[in-house]
């Protein structure tokens, strides 16, 4: 099954060509990783399929929805439903604990409270975080708040996932675990992902790697 699939996608800023005919598709279940340079076009290929950026030319459908053709609530509403992301940089609201970070999204949506509570709670489990549920984003460990970050990205079960640079900020160890997470994700409970990443052995272990050159995709 086809989650997404991007179509003759183009992009400039300030007549700067950015992305200059990208076209690539993700199936459910895959781990698809993209590498390149700085500068080749890999973020701003992500952001624009991750709903948070329009092209300047060319289609982007998730679950066969043309989403550029939404309206901004209906894009809110989508991306807020069926994409998840996860940046070099968790983004944890340093007021709220790690439960109440993961459960914005939930409450976003407008989902029943304690349902979302307990979705909270399960993903927190699942990532090993059950005992740190309670606790504020500066009392956990750089690995432990990327976790929460990921289980943020989770809670309202999306299609596909988004990720920026994930391990970026992290050291070897927290990196390794992180990455063996998105695995564990994607055989046990069916998760996608796309992985922006600089780290080759992500790269590399991914289901696909591509490799963005000078705004395409080379490889």
């Amino acid at each position: 099954m086809v989650i997404l699939q991007a179509q003759n996608i183009y992009k400039a800023y300030n007549d700067l060509p950015i992305l200059k005919g990208v076209n690539l598709s993700v199936e459910k279940n895959e781990i698809v990783s993209v590498v390149g340079a700085s500068g080749a076009g890999k973020s701003t290929l992500l952001h624009i399929m991750g709903a948070l950026d329009t092209p300047d030319q060319g289609v982007l459908k998730v679950l066969d929805n043309d989403i550029h053709k939404y309206n901004t609530n209906q894009l809110a509403n989508f991306r807020n439903q069926e994409i998840g992301f996860v940046f070099q940089f968790h983004n944890l609201l340093p007021e709220f604990t790690a439960l109440e970070n993961v459960c914005i999204p939930g409450y976003i949506a407008k989902s029943e409270s304690k349902d979302v509570v307990k979705r909270g709670e399960e993903v927190l489990k699942i990532l090993g975080l059950s005992e740190r549920k309670d606790h504020k984003p500066s009392e956990l460990s750089g690995g432990e708040q990327q976790r929460v970050a990921v289980a943020r990205a989770l809670i309202n079960q999306p299609s596909i996932v988004f990720a920026d640079e994930p391990s970026g900020n992290l050291d070897s160890k927290n990196a390794d675990e992180l990455h063996q997470l998105f695995f564990k994700l994607r055989d046990e409970f069916d998760q996608t992902f796309v992985i922006v990443t600089h780290n080759i052995e992500l790269a590399e272990m991914a289901d696909r790697k591509l490799e963005m050159v000078d705004g395409i995709i080379a490889s």
